[in-house]
């Protein structure tokens, strides 16, 4: 039998073959390639980044930390010097055994100093106070205990920073001016304050924090009154066609929106704190201060609302004297102006957990268990379930129940 055929034809099979093979397994090399190329760029998402330069490496930071949001912020102020000394202990045990759940922790006080420890060579260096020695160790107590933690820093009323630059300040007669209380501001126009200011916040962010929330975002107070006495720069908006009250909110607004973007990257929440009062206007003449415009650009809006702040309001002769009447006709107002936002933030309000004897000539109103209750009760009332409570020598009302409606 003629086996040539059969060779002929078994070899043209063979061929068939090899042909059909080498682009699939030329595919399959190209995939598992691809496979790999895809993993690589996973792993460097995931790798550690320093600063904002290195965004495009990962989605967000990871400062190593786990916190939960609370079904509700109720929170208290705590300053450096409370954080990082004996006091510490004690306000830790009052958020843990009462429906407290939070802590404002200055890392950037009302004169311009920060409260944690930088490197010698550090920019930062002169500013320093060192009140906490181990913020992070800090911060892994809070995470312990469940107790979420915020980083207050003052933005625009910084003392140091005026007098260790001039140039960035307000100045009258040559010389930085200072309000009535010799206290000193830097200008929400220069864009080098937002950046000083802003590299606090990241390594607030990379210690841990879970939010930060900036106070004083603001020109002085009466500075309409103050404007033509002063000399200072208006950086980029000296051109801007607009009025000086314009112009002034217009920098306040951009620097809120400017420190969301930069945050981003963190995962952390934005908040603000704002005078009670701009919400009863339409912006604020001399702070530069926008109620809804700020509230559009944060997480969480938190209005300074003690009763002590109000003069005669609300039809109220005395706020001081009537917490409750003074806190819920304010809820009203604020959520007339959030329920138009198309985005708007968390309200937590700060509430007042002290007394104001400057208001009075004989004994001021006592603060305490009724008082701070009564204004919780009036939030919650207006569907506002978080706060913030506000006493300089965090020296806080003992047996308040923080959750009345509940």
């Amino acid at each position: 039998m003629n086996r040539k055929p059969f060779m002929i034809i078994a070899f043209v099979i063979v061929l068939l073959v090899i042909v059909t093979i080498i682009p699939i397994t030329s595919q399959k090399t190209k995939g598992e390639e691809a496979l790999k190329a895809s993993s690589h760029i996973e792993r460097q998402t995931n790798l550690s980044a320093i600063g904002s330069d290195q965004k495009m490496q990962r989605f967000t930071y990871d400062s190593g930390l786990g916190f939960e949001y609370p079904d509700a912020v109720r929170g208290i102020y705590v300053t450096g010097p409370s954080a990082g000394g004996e006091r510490f202990n004690k306000l830790v045990n009052l958020v843990d055994t009462s429906d407290l759940n939070a802590m404002v922790i200055d890392i950037k006080e009302d004169h311009g100093n920060l409260t944690i420890s930088v490197p010698e060579d550090s920019p930062y260096s002169d500013a320093a106070e060192n009140y906490i020695d181990e913020p992070r160790k800090m911060l892994e107590k809070l995470e312990e205990k469940g107790i979420y933690p915020i980083a207050r820093i003052v933005v625009f009323k910084d003392s140091i920073l005026a007098e260790k630059r001039p140039d960035l300040s307000f100045k009258k007669n040559g010389e930085v001016w200072t309000n009535n209380k010799g206290e000193a501001f830097v200008n929400p126009f220069q864009k080098e304050v937002w950046k000083y200011n802003l590299k606090i916040a990241k390594k607030a962010a990379e210690l841990g924090f879970q939010e930060i929330q900036f106070d004083y975002v603001r020109f002085p107070e009466g500075f309409e009154n103050k404007d033509d006495d002063l000399s200072y720069s208006r950086g980029d908006y000296k051109g801007e066609d607009m009025s000086n009250v314009k112009r002034r909110v217009k920098a306040v607004t951009d620097f809120v929106e400017y420190a969301g973007n930069e945050l981003d990257y963190y995962d952390v929440d934005l908040a603000v704190d704002i005078f009670g009062y701009t919400a009863t206007i339409e912006e604020a003449p001399g702070i530069g201060q926008n109620f809804p415009k700020i509230a559009s650009n944060v997480d969480v809006i938190s209005s300074m609302i003690y009763p002590s702040h109000w003069t005669s309001y609300f039809n109220i002769d005395f706020p001081d004297k009537e917490p409750y009447k003074t806190v819920n006709e304010y809820a009203k107002v604020e959520n007339d102006i959030l329920s138009r936002l198309d985005d708007k933030p968390v309200s937590r309000p700060w509430i007042q957990d002290f007394e104001a004897p400057w208001l009075y000539s004989g004994a001021p109103t006592e603060y305490g268990k009724a008082e701070v209750e009564a204004q919780i009760k009036a939030l919650n009332e207006n569907g506002i379930n978080e706060f913030l409570i506000w006493n300089a020598g965090n020296s806080y009302t003992e047996n308040v129940d923080y959750t009345p409606m509940n």
